[in-house]
């Protein structure tokens, strides 16, 4: 498996970073438009007007510029839902919200998608959202669903509500793959999906206090912590 490693520290000046930018958008649209497996690193260094060996130092591979992409995504996501956390308490609000922000960042490069998607569902590969190289995005992700929960009206059982946030997350890949594969108009269904999804993720957090369900919750976050421990 591919492993990417951090851009070197000196290379992290404001210009530094501008580049790193114009080299990633650059990348988007050659994937978006040739398709990933066609486009090459040469091609990406010509399209951001810079050299070959320029591109190379900030990014080793198309893999490493993917990685980045998620970390720009991630970060628009975060942007996009501010507005959304700092209006509303109510968790379904904020869930809402969050969701439907993801879909609207993402929007712009759900052609490149597909393509993109059979790389990342390879559980062996540095693309999967899964995979370690991908920490530092699924972490900042995570972070997001966790400050809507702290900061919502809801009260969750105590032993889901640490665990709520990574179960959130995992909501949102659900929402993602069907998303990949959701051909309407600016999918429309896939905004659907979560117009729908979301009043049954509240009313389960909700219920979770009720004495009739903390057994099933129980076993969730045992199930939870069986599938996070080594084996």
């Amino acid at each position: 498996m591919t492993t990417l490693t951090t851009v070197p520290e000196p290379a992290r000046s404001p210009k530094a970073e501008q580049t790193r930018r114009t080299i990633v958008d650059a990348a988007m649209r050659l994937f978006n438009r040739e398709g990933y497996g066609r486009t090459t690193m040469r091609a990406i260094a010509a399209e951001a007007g810079v050299s070959l060996g320029n591109a190379y130092y900030y990014f080793g591979s198309k893999e490493h510029l993917i990685q980045a992409f998620y970390d720009q995504l991630q970060a628009e996501h975060a942007a996009a839902a501010e507005r959304v956390l700092q209006r509303d308490s109510r968790f379904d609000q904020r869930l809402h919200g969050v969701l439907h922000a993801w879909l609207d960042v993402a929007e712009p490069h759900h052609e490149f998608a597909g393509e993109f998607f059979r790389n990342a569902a390879d559980p062996k590969s540095p693309l999967s959202p899964f995979s370690p190289e991908s920490a530092p995005a699924r972490d900042a992700s995570i972070a997001l669903f966790a400050r809507l929960v702290e900061e919502s009206d809801a009260k969750p059982l105590a032993a889901l509500r640490p665990e709520l946030p990574q179960l959130l997350w995992l909501l949102q890949m659900g929402v993602v793959l069907f998303w990949v594969y959701d051909d309407s108009p600016h999918q429309q269904r896939s905004h659907a999906l979560v117009a729908r999804i979301v009043p049954i993720v509240d009313r389960l957090v909700r219920l979770s206090r009720l004495p009739v369900v903390r057994g099933v919750i129980d076993d969730v976050v045992g199930l939870v912590h069986a599938l996070r421990s080594p084996s």
